[in-house]
């Protein structure tokens, strides 16, 4: 007996479809199909959607090769980030993908490494590829680099600073406002003796995190001794070194803030193998907000920025510089908020009242 299947519920193989197929199934026109595929703003958008559901329906796979030369544009674009082994870093390249793909975009992503040469070889790579906009999320790009980038009229996008140029776009992160907050709930439980880790100080990212910190502290009216300033290294071993060179002063901080998360864990860890708890003897907070934070013992108190802020602003900065018709085509800026996080690393200092009290009572949990 023979089996009758509806057109609807045939599949041919995804090679042997063609856009011929799209426009029968779609019912409109091979040009309304290619225009369609190459997201021109000309077709009605009840007719894309149809042209969508026929592409599905019959597995069409259009050829972005084809799609490059007939609209000018590759519709993908370069994302670069410092590192691969701090969880931000993936998280934002995660959230980055996503929008992208949801908005008709493809990604090619890079890492540097933190290495300049580096850097220049991924964006060069990018070029050639033929990328139509690249987001260099590396939070310490050389000025020389920049400077060889801009000469070529292409769309970038860069953390914290960037050349007043009409091809250049700038995500401008509040480091200020939630350090002030990190600070300021540090003060408000009774801290007075805080110390900071820094990143390495040749990115810019690290100096305005730590300079962020010394004006929350003269805010306050707290000074800051040198020995309480140290420079890390972004990594949780960066954290237990200079989290050792802290617990070997004579006078031991009652808090500690960090310039990113993975050096409060190393901090964390380095804490766990003296006699200091966390959070009644130091209290430690962190920043970033990266995933693992929140299932750290304790829960790490750290600032956000948000990996979805940034790779939203990143997406929306680089269209911005690819789409003549964007609505920010002229917005040069995009500020990136900050905002504290308390979790369970902080607590009245050691020797205090409240701490006093607190480890008194029978059912008190750290």
């Amino acid at each position: 007996m023979k089996t009758n299947k509806s057109k609807s519920s045939k599949r041919r193989r995804p090679g042997s479809v063609s856009i011929r197929d799209v426009a029968e199934r779609a019912g409109v026109s091979i040009a309304t199909v290619s225009r369609t595929v190459n997201r021109l703003p000309s077709v009605d958008p009840d007719l894309a959607q149809r042209v969508w559901k026929a592409i599905e329906e019959v597995g069409y796979l259009p050829n972005t090769q084809a799609r490059a030369l007939v609209s000018g544009r590759s519709h993908m674009l370069g994302l670069i980030v410092s590192e691969i082994t701090n969880p931000f870093f993936p998280e934002m390249v995660q959230e980055f993908e996503n929008l992208a793909v949801a908005q008709g975009y493809e990604v090619l992503i890079g890492s540097t490494n933190y290495e300049p040469e580096r850097t220049e070889s991924l964006i060069r790579r990018m070029l050639q590829r033929n990328v139509d906009g690249v987001a260099v999320m590396t939070f310490g790009i050389e000025e020389d680099l920049v400077q060889k980038l801009v000469e070529r009229e292409f769309p970038l996008v860069f953390i914290d600073q960037g050349p007043d140029l009409p091809n250049i776009r700038v995500l401008k992160v509040n480091y200020a406002e939630g350090i002030r907050q990190g600070v300021q709930h540090l003060a408000a439980l009774g801290h007075r003796e805080i110390a900071f880790i820094s990143g390495p100080l040749r990115l810019r990212s690290a100096v305005a995190r730590r300079d962020a910190f010394l004006k929350s502290m003269a805010e306050l009216g707290l000074k800051v001794p040198a020995e309480h300033l140290v420079e890390g290294t972004h990594t949780m071993e960066g954290g237990m070194a200079a989290m050792g060179s802290l617990v070997t002063l004579s006078k031991l901080p009652t808090a500690v803030m960090c310039s990113n998360d993975m050096t409060a864990i190393g901090v964390l860890h380095e804490l766990y193998r003296t006699t200091n708890g966390v959070p009644q003897d130091i209290s430690v907070v962190g920043f970033d907000d990266i995933h693992l934070a929140q299932f750290m013992l304790p829960p790490l108190t750290t600032v956000q920025m948000s990996c979805k802020a940034l790779a939203s602003a990143a997406i929306e900065a680089l269209r911005a510089g690819v789409e003549q018709d964007h609505p920010k085509a002229g917005c040069k800026e995009w500020e990136i908020p900050t905002q504290l996080v308390v979790r369970q690393s902080t607590s009245f200092p050691r020797g205090s009242l409240p701490a006093t009290l607190m480890a008194a009572t029978p059912d008190h949990k750290n």
